[in-house]
């Protein structure tokens, strides 16, 4: 009969080390194409080379110097949420983050907006970073995540630019997908929500105090 001590343990483990384990695996896949893939496409390239950003991404915004998931959490949700659930919310990001980088890897050539969704994600990362220093009123112009955030930017436009000058694409692609990529982004919001048990309607609420509070100021 297993342990009921070790039941208990397992997802602790998990949540503690969500960031680690995503590092073991992201690098396992960047070095398992390394060893036994040749010739990849640009899209391919640019797909683990995203990959990696992300890792790197991952630690400058959760730990080295890290607090992101602080500041969202102290400053905009303005909630109390223990350092468990702050640390197992990267379990779920995790998974998104596979989603948006493996499935442009395997498929971004035959269908471009695959690789569309995940230069929109690349964009929205810069973006959001820079747009955090504003919103969350912060004292310097930096937030974590942000130098890496950056990186992704232009990639995720050097990425873009690749698809068009090269005619890859068609209108759908870059309609849809950056839809594609909001849709994986929303139901990743939807499980950190549920993780420390808000809405979407509370979300909304939230941004909409926030942001009135940052035109007034």
């Amino acid at each position: 009969m297993e342990d009921k001590s070790s039941i208990v343990k397992k997802p602790r483990f998990m949540k503690h080390y969500a960031l680690e384990i995503y590092t073991v695996v992201a690098m396992l896949f960047i070095t398992m194409v390394a060893m036994f893939m040749d010739h990849l496409t640009v899209i391919q390239q640019f797909a683990v080379w995203i990959s990696f950003l992300c890792i790197l991404h991952e630690w400058e915004e959760g730990r080295y110097p890290g607090g992101f998931l602080d500041l969202i959490s102290g400053k905009l949700l303005q909630m109390d949420i223990e350092r468990e659930t702050l640390l197992g919310s990267r379990l779920i990001t995790s998974v998104f983050i596979f989603t948006i980088t493996l499935v442009p890897f395997f498929f971004g050539d035959v269908y471009p907006i695959f690789a569309i969704a995940m230069a929109s994600f690349c964009i929205f990362e810069g973006i959001i970073h820079i747009a955090g220093i504003k919103l969350l009123k912060l004292d310097k112009p930096y937030s974590p995540g942000m130098v890496t955030a950056e990186v992704e930017l232009v990639s995720g436009i050097g990425l873009i630019t690749y698809i068009v000058v090269n005619h890859l694409g068609s209108w759908y692609d870059y309609t849809f997908g950056p839809f594609v990529f909001i849709a994986c982004f929303a139901l990743m919001q939807r499980g950190l929500m549920a993780m420390i048990g808000l809405h979407y309607k509370d979300m909304f609420a939230i941004m909409k105090r926030r942001l009135s509070e940052c035109l007034n100021a």
